[in-house]
């Protein structure tokens, strides 16, 4: 016993062995192209297709966006707005008391008229945020900040874009490029801070992160190279990811001239974020963002994109809302070799390709389901090289096991044909010569009766028909079942004919049981044969076959036979009933067989690979029946 578990056991370390480098392999190919950025655009990708299919969220309350309009311009006559026209709107919004006013134009220039007034607006207001730009251009140009402000109320609108061209990070914070120990804030973490500071909270240097952003215990996620899907990407001063708010329009949007105007109710301004930007195409104030679903897809205002980082922060804050959060590389890479390794799994336990596709797209869809959900909490898991390694290692092993097995086959076809060649010779060379010596010196010497040179001469055919049925069925890899008188048997042909056709066949040979019968009772209903292979329904017509043969050769006097194929609560059943007198009587004790022979040891392995029961009982006074019961339906990791 000890030495079987530790064959078994050497063998499994072997299979696992064969099946396992390739695997190995493969996570190696996949985390090679991570690492070299192969997969970034594939990650970035799959990231904003999972934002978008978010549940819908509710509109932003907090935040009020001004929008300077094509009609706007058109209202006012010129662009870029005069100076005096922008004084006279704050003037309005500052009436109203909102909590901050965002004034997302650059102002680097007066535009006269109203320089002056523009400029006492901006001095005298303590909760008016400015824009400029502090990131040099190729040209090595910035953009000023508006006169008048404070550097304390100034926030840089600079941004970082993706290879592909789309933003997914807010810039919050950086050393002045032009004079390096001045660090510059963002007219994000400005507009929010100063929001915040009316609850009463305050920003501050992270705790779990001492160079990250915290308002109170919302701790602003840092931005690195190898963020999430991200490889050495640029993570200069202090970035984070932009989780959009999932809504075609997140925030309220009034026009500039309806402030201007008065038409706005001070209550849909007061205690607000107010964001004053241009949302006019002529003025090309555009960001590329395919996370936000709205008029047009894949492009927002600028404007709209503070909203959105502003809203986030705020929200994080006030709310719980999430922020985006990634796993440590360690564990990322432990999540890819997981996948990877799942797929060697199931190359290995789940033998059926058929299965194994059912498999691996129940298991890509459980990925795919397990990364969207942890997505709306607030974590960005790797999913394009988990697929990846999953994928190639459930399918290509699953090729590459096809093949072996295909080889085996083969392998076991050919030993399989030469065993029975060896085996015939065998017998040719000594049975049957001795069989032969026998019946010649027999009818030489008149020492045997006509029925008994018969029976011999029956033995010697039978013994060859055995071995030719056997070449036959080797030699078409067990797609054709042969039985007595050579007759051909497809077993791709439905089960319950081909039963038919073995008890036609079988009964009709020369056996002493069937030249009794009187009665002949057949039941062969088409039964599920869903789960067997070609091995397995080659197996049960064998199992026939014997039933009968048993019947025939050894139930003296039989005058009835039932035959009885059948569905039967969820089973299959094959069962023979005669009431014969069993000549192998002797053998039984208690209507029940005192050993096992060779065909009821068969029947009963049958039975164990078929996870059904075999039995074969006397009946009184007289009669046998044999009985193969196998349940229909199969666990989804059972395999033939």
């Amino acid at each position: 016993m000890v030495r079987n578990l530790g064959r078994k056991i050497k063998q499994e370390i072997q299979v696992w062995r064969a099946g396992a480098l390739p695997g190995l392999l493969t996570i190696g190919v996949v985390i090679a192209a991570r690492l070299t950025g192969s997969l970034q655009f594939l990650e970035l990708a799959a990231l904003d297709r999972f934002l978008r299919l978010r549940p819908p969220e509710s509109v932003d309350t907090r935040v009020l966006i001004v929008g300077v309009t094509e009609k706007d311009l058109q209202s006012i006559g010129r662009y870029p707005i005069p100076d005096k026209e922008l004084a006279l709107v704050l003037k309005k919004l500052q009436a109203a008391k909102p909590s901050v006013i965002g004034l997302d134009i650059f102002r680097d220039f007066p535009n006269e008229p109203g320089k002056k007034e523009l400029t006492q607006v901006l001095q005298n207001s303590q909760n008016i945020i400015g824009i400029e730009n502090v990131l040099p251009d190729p040209s090595g140009l910035t953009i000023a900040p508006p006169q008048g402000l404070p550097s304390d109320r100034l926030g840089f609108a600079d941004a970082i874009l993706d290879d592909d061209g789309y933003l997914r990070r807010s810039l919050l914070g950086i050393f002045n490029p032009k004079v390096k120990s001045e660090y510059k804030f963002s007219f994000t973490i400005r507009v929010a801070e100063t929001y915040l500071a009316t609850k009463k909270i305050t920003l501050e240097n992270g705790i779990c992160d001492r160079d990250a952003m915290r308002f109170d215990s919302t701790e602003l996620t840092r931005f690195v190279p190898n963020t999430g899907g991200y490889i050495r990407a640029d993570a200069v001063g202090n970035q984070i990811l932009i989780n959009y708010r999932n809504y075609q329009q997140p925030f309220e949007i009034v026009s500039f001239n309806d402030v201007k105007t008065g038409q706005i109710k001070s209550n849909r301004i007061r205690g607000r974020i107010v964001l004053i930007g241009m949302v006019a195409p002529s003025a090309h104030d555009f960001i590329n963002s395919s996370v936000v679903d709205g008029m047009n897809p894949g492009v927002i205002y600028g404007v709209e994109l503070q909203a959105h980082a502003i809203s986030q922060i705020v929200s994080a804050v006030l709310d719980g809302r999430s922020l985006l959060k990634v796993w440590s590389d360690n564990w990322e890479y432990l999540w890819i070799f997981g996948w990877g390794f799942i797929g060697i799994a199931l190359s290995r336990f789940v033998q059926s390709p058929r299965k194994i596709f059912v498999g691996l797209i129940i298991l890509n869809i459980s990925l795919v389901g397990v990364v969207y959900l942890l997505l709306l909490v607030g974590w960005w898991i790797p999913i394009v090289p988990a697929l990846l390694a999953l994928s190639l290692n459930g399918a290509g092993l699953t090729a590459s096991l096809f093949y072996r097995r295909q080889q085996n086959l083969q392998f076991r076809l050919q030993n399989r044909q030469l065993a029975i060649e060896q085996t015939f010779n065998a017998i040719h060379n000594g049975p049957l010569q001795t069989l032969t010596k026998v019946m010649r010196y027999a009818q030489e010497q008149n020492l045997v009766t006509n029925l008994l040179l018969s029976e011999l001469q029956t033995l010697n055919s039978e013994i060859r028909e055995v071995y030719e049925n056997a070449q036959q069925e080797a030699l078409t890899q067990g797609n054709l079942l042969y039985l007595h008188n050579n007759l051909e048997i497809d077993l791709n042909t439905p089960l319950y004919e081909i039963f038919y056709e073995i008890y036609s066949n079988t009964t009709a040979r020369d056996f002493p049981g069937f030249k009794t019968l009187k009665l002949r009772i057949t039941q062969f209903e088409q039964i599920n044969e869903r789960f067997l292979s070609l091995e397995r329904k080659q197996a049960l017509c064998r199992f026939l076959e014997e039933c009968l043969c048993n019947a025939g050769k050894y139930a003296l006097n039989m005058t009835r036979l039932e035959v009885r194929c059948f569905q039967e609560n969820s089973r299959n059943v094959i069962r023979v009933t005669d009431n014969g007198i069993c000549l192998k009587s002797k053998n039984c004790y208690n209507n029940t067989p005192k050993y096992q022979g060779r065909g009821t040891q068969q029947a009963k392995k049958l039975a164990r690979q078929l996870g059904g029961n075999f039995k074969r009982v006397r009946c009184s006074p007289q009669g046998t029946i044999c009985e193969l019961r196998w349940p229909i339906t199969r666990t989804w990791f059972w395999f033939s």
